[in-house]
This record gives C-alpha cells, sequence and structure tokens, in this order.
C-alpha cells in the first residue's frame, strides 16, 4: 500500500504544481497590456470564452507585433515568418489572423525593384553599383555623373532621352556607369537590361536551335531600357550584324526606346570593327548603318581615365 499512496500522493502534488503553472500562465496572458485593451473593448466575453480561446491569446501574447521583436524578415520570432498577428472578435469567438508586418512589405517591394534590372551574365559588382560611389574627381566624370541624372530625370517623366555610347581603354569603369543608371532606374520603377554582348551573341545563336530566337528578339526590341555591354568585343557574323543587332537598333530607333552602349572602340573603329567579316569580307556599308543607328540613339562619350570607386 505504502507505494501506492506516494504515488498517489506525487501524482497530485504534481497535478498541483501543474494546476498553478497554469493560474500563472493564464494571469500572465489575460494581464498582457495589448490583450487587456482588447477584452476591455469586448465585455460580452467572459470567463469561459477567454478559457476556450486561451491558446489563441498565449500565442498572440508569445508573437512579436508590428516588426517590434524581429530586426528582419529572416530574424522574425513569429510562427509565420514576415507575418504580425491581429486578434478579430466576433460575438463570443476569439480569432486569430496573421497578415504581412513592415519588414515583409518592405522585403517585398525590394524584390520587385530587384527584378527590374535584368541583367545577361553581368557581374555581381555592376548590379550593385551605386550614383553616390561613382568616381566625380574630374571633369569628364562629373560629365558623366550629370548624363546619368538627366537622363533618369527625363526618363522617369516619360521624355525620351538618347543614351550614352561610352567608350574608351579597359579599367575605365564603362560597366560600372551602366550598373549605376539600372539602378537609379529602378528606383522610379523602370525595367532595364544589361547584356554583355559576346554571351548576347552566343545566346542568340543558340536560341534558334530551341526555337525561342523570336521570341527573344522581340524581348530585347521592346525593353524599356537596353544596354549593350562590351559591344565590339564579340566576332559576329553579317548575318548577326544585320537580322540581329540592325533589327534591334532599327525598331528602338523607331520607337524611341533608348540603348546604352559600352565598348574599347570609338565610333569609327567599331565601323571598321563591323564592316569585316569572319571570312574577311568588307561591308563598309551596312557596317555604317549600324553606327548611324547607333548615333541616332545614344551621346558618344569617351573616358580616358582609369575609374576608381569613392569608397
Amino acid at each position: 500500500m505504502e507505494p501506492i499512496q506516494s504515488a498517489m500522493k506525487k501524482w497530485m502534488n504534481e497535478n498541483k504544481q501543474m494546476k498553478q503553472q497554469f493560474t500563472q500562465q493564464r494571469e500572465s496572458v489575460i494581464n498582457d497590456p495589448d490583450i487587456q485593451a482588447i477584452l476591455s473593448e469586448h465585455v460580452e466575453l467572459d470567463e469561459q470564452d477567454i478559457n476556450r480561446h486561451l491558446m489563441k491569446l498565449y500565442e498572440y501574447q508569445q508573437a512579436s507585433k508590428n516588426c517590434a521583436d524581429c530586426p528582419n524578415v529572416e530574424g522574425c520570432k513569429n510562427i509565420i515568418k514576415g507575418y504580425t498577428p491581429h486578434l478579430d472578435v466576433d460575438s463570443n469567438d476569439i480569432s486569430l489572423r496573421y497578415e504581412k508586418c513592415h519588414n515583409k512589405l518592405d522585403q517585398e517591394a525590394q524584390q520587385k525593384k530587384e527584378e527590374l534590372v535584368q541583367s545577361l551574365y553581368i557581374p555581381k559588382q555592376i548590379k550593385q553599383a551605386k550614383l553616390e560611389e561613382m568616381d566625380a574627381s574630374s571633369y569628364e566624370r562629373k560629365e558623366i555623373v550629370k548624363e546619368v541624372i538627366e537622363f533618369v530625370q527625363h526618363f522617369s517623366k516619360n521624355n525620351y532621352h538618347r543614351g550614352l555610347y561610352l567608350h574608351g581603354p579597359f579599367g575605365t569603369g564603362k560597366s560600372y556607369i551602366l550598373g549605376v543608371v539600372a539602378n537609379e532606374l529602378k528606383k522610379h520603377y523602370i525595367k532595364s537590361d544589361i547584356i554583355y554582348m559576346p554571351e548576347f551573341v552566343r545566346e542568340m545563336k543558340a536560341s534558334i536551335g530551341d526555337n525561342q530566337f523570336q521570341q527573344k528578339l522581340e524581348s530585347f526590341k521592346t525593353a524599356q531600357v537596353l544596354m549593350f555591354d562590351d559591344i565590339g568585343a564579340e566576332s559576329i557574323s553579317p548575318w548577326f550584324r544585320d537580322e540581329v543587332l540592325g533589327a534591334i537598333l532599327q525598331y528602338r530607333m523607331m520607337e524611341e526606346l533608348p540603348v546604352f552602349f559600352t565598348s574599347n572602340y570609338n565610333l569609327e573603329q567599331l565601323e571598321y570593327h563591323l564592316s569585316t567579316s569572319n571570312r574577311g569580307d568588307v561591308e563598309t556599308i551596312k557596317a555604317g548603318r549600324i553606327i548611324e543607328r547607333i548615333k541616332q540613339l545614344s551621346k558618344p562619350i569617351e573616358l580616358s581615365h582609369r575609374f576608381r570607386s569613392s569608397e
């Protein structure tokens, strides 16, 4: 009998402790200032109603409300990350509802902006370029900053403005400037496509085999702002020059859709490059047409000094 009595006594003590813990926890929940404010507005809720929905009230008490205890979405302490809880009372029923919090909404807005910059084989550094980190130590650099600001201001107000043809030796920051323009445009929710020209040639050639050529060609024709990085670095066929590059530039010229270019060549050198095929044929007239379209679409600017970050 003694072992049974001891076991019963132990069970009763543990049960008593559990009741005490439950009572303490319940008091903590219903005395929470946020919950008190809700209960005071709904006097129709009696003790039985509160006990029936105590787990919901406890979940609400433990949660971070309106990002108060969360640094960001990744660090959110709530059951559903990025969502803040709300208590709803309908007659004698209490329900718990979750809505997107400030951090979640900010994150989604930023992701939406990031999607506005499409890039084809562009380094991460270029995609993260910032206007405030551009080198403005020389007259030509200050002119570039001015051109970038003017372009973004005009285009964000639906006013057509020519792009830029940035040319100069390696290391002068031409590609970085494209990244700056793209990131400034996305602040105004304007989409831009940055394309590394040698990979663009390979991409378009490969798309012929998978029947996506026309679809891709149309997407480049109609992009809000198109940027060709390192034009002239590629070896292109007369077909690509006339039927792909020429078709894109012709369409954008007619529709007043801006294009940016970077190149190691000035326009005269680029014309010579485009006029010479892999087989040694020279087609100056067709190459000249491409150059005329580039002139219509962009303003040539030479960069002669090496780029240095303002950091």
